[in-house]
């Protein structure tokens, strides 16, 4: 097929076919390619070495790559290509890449295509065979980031969202320091926490944790942080207001799913801790002196058992004391060894640190985790660290 017949089968667009990156150690394959495919509209550049290609590819931009398998060093088994193939994939998996080879086999072909190839010709090839399939693959891969763009677009929009709903700041509470931080697994999570003001002498405190991962929990999270608000402003004592979310969230949540919640009040004037918790991970109370203490899950997870009664406890706050509000994914995080940080960790960390303030030691104790777990949680994980100050009693 001559220059003019193919202009007329592949008529160019405004925008042209696209820019194609052609790699072959055989000089009079490169100048037959790009001319066909010049002839066909399609931008061209060419590189006769499998290290060109990738220089290539990390300072041009191109819609696809069109390559042999077969270099001088391996001339018939296509290890080279290969090889190369693997790499292209690592640094961009959507660009699609068509393999040629005179050695075919179908054992290579399958090879090809499960180290990325998206399509694959025989030398010699077919003229028209070649560009109609590299007008479908770039086709193809231009609509794959099309849609990469509109998920990432989605997955911003929905994080900003979720953010909104988790405080902006804390508030400041006489005689105390306060850090919070919530690392999501992935774009959206299934922690939650809220720290309130709700008078000059009091502060809620809560911390939950929904069922699941991703874009499911995060909208049974959205669903409990708006049945929750009004009722923080109720001034409930926190076994009334549990069962008040829990009556409300039983007829939200799906089946199969819960959620773990953990709800106090601060008076900061007396120093005393009323609480109620609801399935969620025992908070650790780590004194001055080196003592710990869990505030027990004596309370059903929320969204199951809708005649569920609640209790609630109460302890003392004393000088130097820490309280560490946690989701599972802080203490759950596993090493290579499925060897999880645990709840002995929180409490050698904080004991080890005992002047850190509540952010220096939020900072070590999420630290600490990330390294345990070769910095990747499983799951979605947050943390509340209240600290007891000098002039807090």
């Amino acid at each position: 097929m001559d220059a003019v017949a193919v202009r007329e089968k592949y008529p160019v667009t405004l925008s042209g076919r696209g820019r194609v990156l052609i790699a072959d150690d055989q000089k009079h394959v490169l100048d037959a390619l790009r001319m066909l495919l010049s002839g066909g509209g399609f931008a061209t550049e060419t590189v006769t070495h499998p290290a060109r290609v990738l220089q290539a590819l990390e300072t041009g931009s191109f819609d696809a790559v069109l390559m042999d398998l077969n270099y001088t060093r391996d001339t018939t088994a296509g290890g080279e290509g290969l090889d190369l193939l693997s790499e292209i994939h690592v640094m961009d998996s959507l660009l699609p890449v068509v393999v040629m080879t005179g050695w075919s086999t179908v054992g290579l072909a399958v090879e090809a295509m499960r180290r990325g190839a998206s399509d694959f010709i025989q030398k010699p090839w077919e003229n028209q065979e070649l560009l109609q399939k590299l007008q479908d693959q770039i086709a193809c891969g231009r609509a794959q980031r099309r849609a990469q763009s509109l998920r990432e677009e989605e997955r911003s929009a929905a994080r900003e969202i979720q953010e909104t709903l988790l405080p902006r700041k804390l508030p400041a509470v006489p005689g105390y320091e306060l850090a919070a931080v919530t690392q999501p697994l992935r774009f959206v999570g299934g922690d939650y926490y809220s720290v309130v003001r709700t008078s000059e002498r009091y502060t809620v405190f809560c911390i939950a944790d929904v069922a699941g991962k991703g874009m499911p929990a995060a909208l049974l999270m959205s669903g409990l942080q708006a049945a929750l608000k009004p009722l923080i402003w109720q001034r409930l004592a926190p076994r009334e207001l549990c069962h008040r979310l829990n009556r409300i969230l039983c007829d939200l949540t799906p089946v199969g799913k819960f959620i773990s919640f953990f709800y106090a009040v601060l008076d900061n004037v007396d120093n005393r801790l009323t609480y109620c918790n609801a399935g969620h991970n025992p908070p650790l109370l780590i004194r001055a002196d080196g003592t710990s203490t869990e505030l027990n899950a004596a309370g059903a997870v929320l969204g199951q058992f809708p005649q569920w009664i609640y209790e609630q406890s109460e302890l003392q706050m004393r000088r130097g004391d820490k309280l560490l509000l946690f989701t599972d994914g802080l203490v759950e995080a596993c090493n290579a060894n499925e060897e999880p940080f645990g709840e002995d960790s929180l409490i050698r960390i904080a004991c080890e640190n005992p002047r850190a303030s509540a952010g220096h030691l939020m900072e070590l104790l999420m630290r600490a985790a990330s390294r345990h777990s070769g910095e990747h949680f499983q799951d979605d994980a947050s943390l509340i660290v209240l600290k007891a100050t000098e002039e807090a009693i």
